[in-house]
């Protein structure tokens, strides 16, 4: 099984270790974390990104929050999985695959 991140949340990630207390500390975890990950690039689902966006507000269930819609048909587009607890904001995606991976 090949384990990747979106260079998104990989934004996503720095911003956090950036803003933590431990700046040193949080950036060296974060280089530990992606370490041995395949990087996804978004680049390649522009085209795709366009298309869900305008889908979604036709429909009346445009997403609020553009990374998640990045990671939504940065999936799409690549044939993968999307591992995520976030469930409600990807439901109007119906050929998405999911997972969560922690129950609460």
């Amino acid at each position: 099984m090949i384990i990747a991140i979106s260079e998104i949340a990989v934004f996503e990630l720095r911003f956090g270790a950036e803003n933590s207390q431990n700046k040193k500390k949080s950036h060296k975890a974060v280089d530990r974390f992606i370490q041995g990950l395949s990087i996804i690039p978004i680049y390649g689902c522009a085209e795709r990104y366009a298309e869900e966006n305008v889908r979604l507000r036709k429909n009346g269930t445009p997403m609020h929050d553009e990374f998640d819609l990045l990671f939504g048909v940065t999936a799409l587009e690549n044939k993968l999985t999307l591992v995520t607890d976030n469930l409600n904001d990807f439901m109007h995606f119906p050929s998405l695959k999911i997972e969560n991976w922690y129950s609460r």
